[in-house]
């Protein structure tokens, strides 16, 4: 059983209210909540990404989906306290980017499984600049096509 306020690993579920009549239990992976909430905070504009390790972002590099990355969630017995872990765009107001990440989060999770969030703490851990912000062009990995740029 999880104590109060110890970290859930990626095994543990939690059991969702059951409307009244239900025949049974329904239990949600932790790593579904994750997911929710790293989803969430993307979808936020000003949001560049979230934190990952260089294997995630290798991963996504090849167009793998890897979710549920800088989030952590902590199950209380009055709600869920979510720790969301982002990169924000350069000339954005964080204060204002916080909010909007913090109502996003709540809001899905409670669309989507009904569960109460009490906190959402929002920790900038960088910001990504228009010239740092590049991409991977997957059918140049190694950079031995000639661009339009380069033959300039």
């Amino acid at each position: 059983m999880l104590k109060e306020g110890q970290f859930m690993a990626a095994e543990e579920t939690i059991v969702l209210d059951q409307p009244t009549g239900s025949a049974g239990t329904t239990r949600v992976n932790v790593r579904v909540i994750d997911i929710i909430a790293a989803l969430a905070a993307q979808e936020v504009e000003g949001v560049a990404s979230l934190r990952g390790s260089i294997s995630d972002r290798a991963q996504e590099a090849f167009g793998f989906m890897v979710r549920g990355k800088g989030v952590e969630i902590v199950q209380t017995e009055t709600g869920l306290t979510i720790d969301v872990y982002i990169y924000v765009n350069y000339g954005v107001s964080v204060p204002k980017l916080a909010v909007q990440v913090q109502e996003r989060i709540m809001m899905q999770i409670a669309a989507m499984t009904e569960l109460t969030v009490n906190t959402v703490n929002v920790h900038v851990e960088g910001m990504i600049s228009p010239k740092t912000a590049t991409t991977i062009d997957p059918n140049n990995l190694f950079g031995e096509e000639e661009t339009v740029e380069d033959a300039q």
